[in-house]
């Protein structure tokens, strides 16, 4: 139901991991889900999530059974409006969409489950894995951007009589961050 829209562009996701506890550490993520009925109750809070202001839906990692560690870590998919959810932009110094979300007594149905209980991890890392790529590129982006906005500033700002970008010790700067870009490329 989801994915042919996702894929067509007329749905966006969030990929909801992060937490402000557990970062690199997945398996220490304290959002939990339990079962109530046909249903599962999900409680926590998420952040840094790209995409939480457009998301149409949110891929929601909690765990099913914190006894188990990372094997007890499951995935929702959970409705933008959901009761229970409160999702809230963060600023940024650029623009991209990121954002918390807040889960206080979110019901999601049975369905809502993504793949297996306890499935989530592995799920987790796959995609991680996928978008891996795609953050260096990003990051290799914004260094560039930071590069030319350096040489447009101390090509222009006069210093002692001169630009900048006149000072040894300035063009040894912008050529080492030249070669850490070249090298990250």
């Amino acid at each position: 139901r989801v994915l042919p829209e996702v894929l067509a562009g007329r749905r966006i996701g969030a990929l909801a991991l992060t937490e402000p506890g557990a970062g690199s550490d997945v398996a220490a993520l304290s959002t939990t889900a339990r079962r109530d009925g046909d249903a599962w109750v999900l409680d926590g809070e998420k952040t840094l999530i790209s995409n939480v202001p457009i998301a149409d839906h949110h891929v929601i990692f909690a765990n099913t059974d914190p006894g188990r560690g990372r094997k007890g870590i499951s995935a929702f998919l959970v409705e933008r409006g959901a009761e229970g959810l409160e999702a809230t932009a963060m600023p940024m110094s650029i623009p991209h969409p990121i954002g918390r979300l807040r889960l206080a007594r979110c019901r999601v149905p049975s369905g809502a489950l993504i793949g297996e209980v306890g499935a989530g991890f592995k799920l987790a890392m796959e995609t991680l894995d996928a978008f891996r790529i795609s953050v260096g590129a990003a990051a290799n982006g914004m260094a560039r951007s930071a590069i030319e906005s350096a040489i447009e500033h101390v090509t222009r700002r006069k210093q002692f009589g001169a630009p900048l970008a006149e000072q040894q010790i300035v063009r040894a700067y912008l050529a080492e961050m030249a070669t850490e870009l070249d090298a990250s490329r």
